[in-house]
C-alpha cells in the first residue's frame, strides 16, 4: 500500500466511493439505484430551499440522471420504508438500518444533551408541554405541529410555538419521527408505528460500537479522509472519535495515508478503490456530500465554495443559489440557477469558470442544463450572459 498519493488521485478516490464510477441506469431509476447511492453516501442532507429542487433529491440525480423524485419520496413512507429522518451531518435522510446506531444520540438528547443548547434548556423547564405533545401524537398520528392548537408563537426562539418546541426536542429524542412530509411539513408518529418491525428489532449497539461503525460509514463515503472530515460525517465529538478511530486502524479498516498538499494525516478506508479515471458530468447541489463540507472541498478541488442565499444580493460574489458543475474528476465551473415553475423556464442568472477550465466546459455545462431542464419538466432554457461562462452558455441556448 501506498504511503503517499497524489491529490489528483485522493480526488478520483473520493468521487469514486460517493458513487460516480458506479453505471447510470440503462432504463428508469428504481429502488435498487436508490438503495446502491446510499450505500455510497449513507445520508442524503435534506434542505427545505426549492430555488432548483430540494437539495436532498439533488444527489440521486447527480448520481443516475434523471429521475422521478416519487422514488425517493416513497422510500420515506409506510412500514416498508426503505430510510427515516434524523440528525446526521444534519437533517438528513438515512437508510433505516441505521437507526440503532443513531439511539445513543436519541439517549442523549433526552438527558439535554446533543441537541441545539435553546432546545435542551427549553425542555428542562417545559417536561409536562413535551408529555401532553407526546400522548397527543400517540392518540392521534401522525399529526403536524400545525395540527395542535391554541399554542401560537409569540415571536421567541426560532419564532417557533411551544407545540413546535416539543415536537422538535421529542424528535432529537427519538420518541417520535417523521411518518412522511406534506408538502416541507413534518407529520410525526411513534417510531414503533414508523419504522419497520425488523429494524426495530435490531439490537442496540453500545455507544463504542455504534461510534465505530458510524465512522466505518463515513470512511466508506469519503474513500480518503481526514481525521476532521470523519469526524463531521455524522458530527461526531473528538471526545467520542479520537480513540475509535485509533482502533479502527488496528483493525485494519483504516489505513493512514498522506496527501500530496495536505497538512494532515489522512486514513484511506480499506475497500477504496483507486479509479483510473473519473468521467462524471454533474451538477452538485449545496449539500451533496461531496461539497457539503466547505474545507474538504477546498482541499480536494481547489475550488472554495460558500452559500450566499442569506447574504445581501448587493454582496453576492456569485449569486443567490449557485451549484458547483462536476466534470471529470474537478469541479470546472459553478452556475447561478432557478427553476421557475409558473413560467416553465430554468433560468440561468450567471456561469463562472475556474481556473484552467477545459475548453468543452461550456458545451458540456450546456448539455446538462437541458437534461436538467428535462428532468424538472421545464420546457426552455433562459441564459442571462453574466459571468465569464454566461455569453457561451447564452449562446449555445440561442443556436
Amino acid at each position: 500500500m501506498k504511503e503517499k498519493i497524489s491529490l489528483a488521485m485522493a480526488r478520483r478516490i473520493a468521487l469514486g466511493a460517493q458513487g460516480f464510477t458506479d453505471p447510470q441506469p440503462g432504463g428508469t431509476p428504481d429502488r435498487r439505484h436508490l438503495a446502491r447511492v446510499l450505500s455510497r453516501t449513507g445520508l442524503l442532507q435534506i434542505d427545505s430551499v426549492s430555488a432548483v429542487v430540494r437539495a436532498h433529491y439533488m444527489p440521486l440525480y447527480s448520481r443516475l440522471g434523471p429521475y422521478p423524485l416519487s422514488l425517493l419520496d416513497n422510500a420515506a413512507l409506510t412500514r416498508k420504508r426503505t430510510v427515516f429522518e434524523y440528525w446526521a451531518h444534519e437533517a438528513s435522510f438515512l437508510p433505516v438500518e441505521t437507526w440503532p446506531l443513531l439511539r445513543w444520540r436519541m439517549q442523549r438528547a433526552e438527558q439535554g444533551e446533543e441537541m441545539y443548547l435553546g432546545l435542551a434548556k427549553w425542555g428542562r423547564e417545559q417536561r409536562q408541554m413535551i408529555d401532553d405533545v407526546y400522548n397527543e401524537v400517540a392518540e392521534r398520528g401522525p399529526i403536524a405541529a400545525s395540527d395542535i392548537e391554541g399554542h401560537k408563537g409569540n415571536g421567541g426562539w426560532w419564532g417557533w410555538s411551544a407545540a413546535k418546541h416539543a415536537f422538535e426536542w421529542l424528535f432529537w429524542a427519538g420518541r417520535i419521527t417523521t411518518a412522511y412530509r406534506r408538502g416541507f411539513e413534518r407529520y410525526y408518529d411513534l417510531p414503533e408505528r414508523v419504522l419497520p418491525q425488523a429494524v426495530l428489532d435490531l439490537p442496540v449497539p453500545s455507544v463504542e460500537d455504534a461510534h465505530r461503525e458510524l465512522l466505518r460509514i463515513s470512511a466508506r463515503a469519503h474513500g480518503i479522509a481526514t481525521y476532521s472530515d470523519l469526524r463531521d460525517y455524522f458530527r461526531l465529538a473528538p471526545g467520542d472519535t479520537k480513540d475509535r478511530i485509533e482502533e479502527l486502524v488496528e483493525m485494519g479498516d483504516l489505513l493512514p495515508m498522506r496527501v500530496e498538499g495536505w497538512d494532515k494525516p489522512a486514513y484511506l478506508h480499506k475497500d477504496a478503490r483507486f479509479p483510473r479515471k473519473i468521467e462524471a458530468r454533474a451538477l452538485l447541489a449545496p449539500f451533496d456530500p461531496v461539497v457539503f463540507e466547505r474545507t474538504r472541498t477546498e482541499k480536494l478541488f481547489d475550488f472554495r465554495y460558500r452559500i450566499e442565499i442569506y447574504t445581501p444580493a448587493e454582496k453576492r460574489q456569485y449569486g443567490y443559489y449557485v451549484l458547483p458543475f462536476l466534470l471529470g474528476d474537478r469541479i470546472v465551473a459553478r452556475v447561478d440557477l432557478r427553476a421557475d415553475r409558473p413560467a416553465g423556464v430554468l433560468r440561468v442568472h450567471a456561469a463562472y469558470a475556474e481556473a484552467d477550465t477545459p475548453p468543452e466546459t461550456a458545451a458540456e455545462l450546456f448539455e446538462e442544463l437541458k437534461r436538467m431542464q428535462g428532468w424538472l419538466g421545464l420546457e426552455s432554457i433562459e441564459v442571462t450572459p453574466a459571468g465569464d461562462l454566461g455569453p457561451a452558455l447564452a449562446g449555445l441556448s440561442a443556436s
